[in-house]
């Protein structure tokens, strides 16, 4: 999931196509549906993304009392509105009247704190759940920002790789090779450097043995000279989130596919292009794209039928964008990595978000 910041943002208005009371308010490359007249381009605005959970009164301040998603219906989500997809919420609360919104879009003011908003975070099932241990040593996980919010990560034309993002659970692993150590975690207990004790009926721990990817990190941190490996893989199937990509759950087809690779060499961590270092050692995300950077492009990728199957099954969440050398960016203030997410994804029914 994305990092949650509630800012001030600059704001280009557009004719909604389909309704004559509505507008089309755009941030970076996402557009919110907002009342016809109630912003004008050049103006600020605050910008409230996807995946924020707002208080009670700022909800019925905003006229969106039952209109939010979740079992309290106070979570934002991506929804469309005589037929436009809205993402986020374009608003002036009251509580930031008299804030100059012009001045904090430079300064990059985050008002989530001031305004009560936290980010959701979801809910936890037994199977991927477990008894936790310190785990110091682990390599730890990003979050990817959304190019949508952050159009700038790339620039046009850069040299870039677009990957299948898959709709599952991620597992991180971490080989310490003088200990000769394996760590399993979640992202989320991952973040608090913790690992899951290995258990046979833990989800990612299953994805771990039935694949392999213990003994695929040793021999990379061999081959590297490496202290630590670590090997970022989607576990996917059936009883993990709702697009199974035919992978029944059962330990001999449960569904994994490794996104990312990371080594520490010489006491440096660095990221390595995992199709370039694992080989066919263990099944990886399909690459769907390299070449120049263009945004457009990118979006369309974002959609249309999963590949991971080899049958279509699905709709396709998106794509991860990474440029083809690794390098940093001044805008995430980390990796030049970020993901684009389908339309059809985001307004699915019946939908499962467990992370």
């Amino acid at each position: 999931m994305s990092t949650l910041r509630v800012t001030a943002e600059v704001l280009t208005v557009h004719e909604h196509p389909n309704a004559d009371a509505l507008e089309l308010a755009q941030v970076g490359l996402y557009r919110a549906v907002v009342a016809k007249g109630a912003y004008r381009t050049g103006e600020a605005a605050v910008y409230i993304p996807e995946q924020s959970v707002l208080p009670a009164g700022l909800i019925e301040e905003l006229g969106l009392t039952g209109r939010l998603a979740g079992g309290n219906a106070d979570r934002v989500k991506a929804v469309r509105l005589r037929g436009e997809l809205s993402q986020g919420i374009v608003c002036r609360p009251k509580a930031l009247a008299d804030v100059d919104l012009a001045r904090a879009v430079q300064e990059g003011t985050d008002f989530a704190e001031r305004l009560g908003i936290v980010k959701w975070v979801p809910p936890i099932p037994p199977t991927m759940n477990g008894e936790v241990e310190s785990a110091p040593d682990l390599l730890p996980w990003v979050d990817i920002e959304n190019i949508q919010r952050y159009p700038d990560i790339f620039t046009a034309g850069e040299p870039v790789v677009l990957t299948e993002k898959l709709h599952g659970s991620a597992c991180l692993v971490t080989y310490v090779a003088d200990e000769g150590r394996l760590y399993v975690s979640s992202k989320g207990f991952g973040a608090k450097s913790l690992a899951l004790k290995e258990d046979p009926r833990n989800l990612y721990w299953r994805a771990v043995r039935g694949h392999g990817v213990a003994e695929a990190a040793a021999r990379l941190a061999e081959r590297l000279g490496a202290r630590r490996v670590g090997i970022f893989g989607e576990v996917y199937g059936a009883g993990v989130q709702d697009l199974t990509y035919g992978a029944d759950g059962r330990r001999d087809s449960l569904g994994y596919a490794v996104f990312d690779v990371s080594a520490e060499i010489g006491g440096a961590v660095r990221w390595l292009d995992a199709g370039s270092v694992l080989g066919e050692e263990l099944p990886l995300v399909p690459r769907v794209f390299e070449g120049p950077y263009d945004s457009a492009r990118v979006l369309e990728l974002a959609g249309g039928r999963e590949t991971v199957s080899g049958r279509g099954l699905h709709l396709r969440e998106g794509v991860v964008i990474r440029p083809a050398v690794e390098r940093y960016s001044p805008v995430t203030g980390g990796r030049a990595v970020a993901k684009a997410v389908s339309a059809a994804y985001l307004t699915r029914k019946g939908g499962t978000e467990y992370e």
